[in-house]
């Protein structure tokens, strides 16, 4: 028995984990502690001819701490099993014995086999991006440096002061965060990062910021008063915040009606556009006809999802495109309705780069839309479902949601912008 743990152990601290204690509670764990604890476990299997699939598994992880996961990985595979890894790491991509390089581009844009074989191999092929970046790394057009005015090593300037943050791994930490600045919080995997940004920044400032919100509040805060710190001791220049927002990559709707268009909001304003036409007037169609969740406007068939899942004896279900409305999601009566020679089902089936030109006279629909280019989604369409985007475009869309409402928040303020606070 004593061999088997010894044996367990000496695999955490194979992937860097020597640090942490044997009570530490699961939730406490960062998502890179997590990622190498499930790695020690298949490491202690002693497993042979295993397929493994890796998906990102050094994100959020330190330069250091990708070495100690690389070589985790590498000895998986001298005991005779199989790694296939999805991966952006430059140092993950160069230690591969093989590559495949999928592209050009992102969504429509993407999906063919650019180059494979080694580094060298992608750096030859002149239509990979991954190859171009791998043989000279891009160097960017960065604007000058915005200056953050120290004194004795402190911002001097406005800024967010947390005292003596003492949660999981912190030891009674100072720390100033200068606003209006991008700030960030750097160091090994289960340093306390994620601990000081969500846990004692995130929730101490909205916990200040929604206290503003009753007059009853408002007066605490006016007499010298704050909520109950949790994490730290204290919390200063919480004041000259509006707003707190946190940007994850949870994903946006685990459901296909759920779809960039709905989610960022500007759907509403495009079924409305659609009412307001001579056709829509004329077969007397209200904006209920042209939603593809409720009503008689959808297709019957798919009931408005674009895709029907046919279900497989002893076999996962397979999803096919529906064979009535064959993805549009609407009827042949609601697709009659065109605005500029475009149906409704054809505005859900744009990207995201031609609906910026095609709604440029309607601001409250272009505006979204340049975001989601200005972001690097160009690429998608208006209608495609929520759970086929990945963790980043979900992340992106997020921000994109939260950067739309910053005019309507300017117009309710008197052309003051809110002071946000994005986590």
């Amino acid at each position: 028995m004593i061999t088997e743990i010894r044996s367990r152990l000496q695999f955490l601290e194979e992937v860097g984990l020597g640090y942490l204690t044997l009570d530490r509670a699961a939730p406490t764990l960062s998502g890179g502690e997590a990622q190498r604890i499930r790695l020690a476990a298949q490491l202690g299997s002693n497993l042979q001819g295993v397929c493994y699939v890796l998906d990102e598994p050094t994100i959020g992880l330190h330069p250091r701490d990708n070495g100690i996961l690389l070589n985790a990985l590498h000895k998986l595979g001298d005991k005779g099993n199989t790694l296939v890894v999805v991966e952006h790491d430059e140092d993950t991509i160069r230690r591969a014995e093989h590559i495949i390089d999928i592209g050009p581009g992102a969504g429509r844009r993407g999906g063919r086999l650019i180059a494979q074989g080694t580094v060298q191999d992608l750096s030859a092929q002149p239509d990979s991006l991954t190859g171009r970046y791998l043989a000279q790394p891009m160097s960017h057009p960065m604007q000058a440096r915005r200056a953050v005015a120290l004194m004795r090593g402190t911002p001097s300037g406005p800024s967010l002061k947390v005292g003596a943050a003492h949660l999981h791994n912190l030891r009674q930490v100072d720390v100033h965060i200068p606003l209006q600045r991008l700030v960030a919080v750097t160091g090994v995997s289960g340093s306390g990062k994620s601990t000081l940004a969500r846990d004692v920044l995130l929730t101490n400032v909205q916990a200040a910021v929604a206290q503003r919100s009753t007059a009853a509040g408002r007066a605490v805060q006016a007499a010298g008063g704050h909520p109950t710190w949790v994490g730290c001791q204290s919390l200063a220049g919480f004041e000259a915040i509006d707003r707190v927002l946190e940007v994850d990559q949870t994903p946006i709707g685990k459901t296909p009606r759920s779809c960039p268009a709905t989610y960022i909001g500007f759907w509403d304003t495009i079924r409305k556009l659609f009412t307001e036409t001579l056709e829509a007037k004329a077969r007397g169609y209200a904006a209920a006809r042209f939603s593809f969740n409720t009503g008689d406007g959808r297709c019957h068939a798919c009931e408005g999802q674009g895709m029907r899942t046919i279900e497989m004896s002893f076999l996962p279900d397979v999803k096919v495109p529906c064979d009535v409305c064959h993805g549009a999601r609407f009827n042949a009566e609601t697709l009659a309705v065109t605005w500029r020679g475009k149906s409704i089902g054809d505005v859900l089936q744009m990207e995201v780069d031609e609906a910026v030109g095609f709604f440029a006279s309607m601001p409250s629909i272009a505006h979204p839309l340049q975001l989601l280019q200005d972001v690097g989604l160009g690429y998608l369409t208006l209608g495609q479902p929520s759970p086929t985007l990945s963790g980043g475009e979900a992340q992106r869309i997020k921000l994109v949601t939260e950067l739309s409402k910053v005019r309507d928040d300017i117009t309710r303020r008197g052309n003051r912008a809110p002071h946000t606070l994005y986590v």
